[in-house]
């Protein structure tokens, strides 16, 4: 029977050809050595979830030493980093599967200590605003500010990481964290950039960054391919990225978790990402947000043009994707080894089990 369900319908994402339109989130596991090295357990972990034709994302990975601020994160800045990332996108690609980087800089979410063992860093942000001024957190400190020259070496950073993954590793592309408060939010929102300089003041200035990045990792790879002001904000953000680089795979978006499950009617209208489905369509759009098989479907069809990513759910399901196409019970996920730090912690990372039903996509 031919399948005419949107979810299990191809669809072209940059230079690669999806089989269906399930995703595996980004999903930080804390296990890799303490130098952000992964050991090989990542191999299977990553090979377990890959289908023929389906993405994987990576988990946010370290663009630079100084990036960082959390122990057992992986990095792709180093020799080593990179050769360990070329296992595991080999294993990926041994089941005809597809993966992308996620491209992470912390800022003043950092641990300052970590920062200070691991090379002596320091917590930097758009502003001199900590995250925490309670210190009712682990990320308290107070950030120093960036200089233009080191605004300038992190955009080099994001271009060299790509690099590194794409050419470097062989992955198929990256895909850049500029959400959820880290160091590229942090220019972008009112609330935490305070800069009078080109970076900060109006929605350009405070979008350049992110901009800047943009264009930096798209010549780097030659990819052919929530405040009072969100909607200002991220429309015109949107709307640039779209006009200055219409060959990008795709848009990741992510919708905040409500109470009881997903369900986008009772979202409000800064909460909702119709407006931005509707600035980048037809374009790809990957869209995550605490999806069950049976909203992942409704999803699909109601963004035709949209991907779905999993997170949690693809942690105890390594054969999720087919288990949504043919109605099978998911295996439930144990919140208790979702972070156990160090790079030979298995349990709950490569230890859930495939059905019976594996390879039937």
């Amino acid at each position: 029977m031919t399948e005419t369900r949107t979810l299990f319908k191809a669809l072209k994402v940059g230079n690669v050809e999806l089989q269906h339109r399930i995703a595996m989130a980004p999903l930080t596991r804390f296990r890799a050595r303490d130098d952000h090295v992964h050991s090989d357990l990542a191999i299977e972990y990553y090979t377990q979830r890959a289908t023929p034709g389906g993405l994987l994302i990576t988990e946010a990975t370290f663009i630079l030493p100084q990036a960082s601020g959390y122990r057992n994160v992986p990095g792709c800045y180093s020799p080593e980093q990179i050769k360990a990332w070329a296992k595991i996108v080999k294993g990926v690609h041994g089941k005809a599967g597809i993966i992308f980087q996620q491209l992470w800089a912390l800022g003043r979410a950092a641990q300052g200590k970590v920062l200070k063992e691991e090379g002596g860093y320091d917590v930097v942000s758009s502003s001199d605003v900590p995250l925490d001024p309670n210190g009712n957190t682990s990320s308290k400190d107070k950030p120093r500010p960036l200089t233009k020259d080191e605004i300038k070496g992190y955009i080099a950073g994001y271009a060299q990481c790509a690099k590194n993954f794409v050419q470097g590793a062989g992955g198929d592309g990256v895909e850049l964290h500029f959400a959820n408060g880290y160091l590229v939010d942090q220019f972008t929102q009112t609330n935490s950039n305070k800069r009078t300089d080109e970076y900060g003041g109006s929605v350009e200035n405070r979008c350049r960054f992110a901009r800047e990045i943009i264009k930096a990792v798209v010549e780097a790879v030659d990819m052919k391919m929530p405040e009072k002001d969100m909607i200002e904000t991220f429309s015109y953000l949107t709307k640039t990225l779209k006009k200055d680089h219409p060959g990008l795979a795709y848009l990741h978006v992510t919708l905040p978790r409500v109470a009881g499950g997903f369900s986008n009617d009772n979202l409000k209208e800064e909460e909702n990402i119709d407006f931005i489905h509707d600035i980048w369509a037809p374009l790809p759009i990957i869209i995550a947000g605490q999806y069950e098989p049976e909203t992942a479907i409704a999803g699909a069809e109601k963004y035709p043009n949209s991907i779905i990513a999993f997170g949690r759910m693809f942690i105890s399901n390594p054969d999720l994707p087919y288990k949504v196409r043919y109605g099978a019970e998911l295996t439930p996920y144990n919140r208790k080894t979702f972070y156990l730090y160090g790079p030979d912690k298995a349990e709950g990372y490569t230890t859930y089990k495939t059905s019976k039903i594996w390879g039937k996509l």
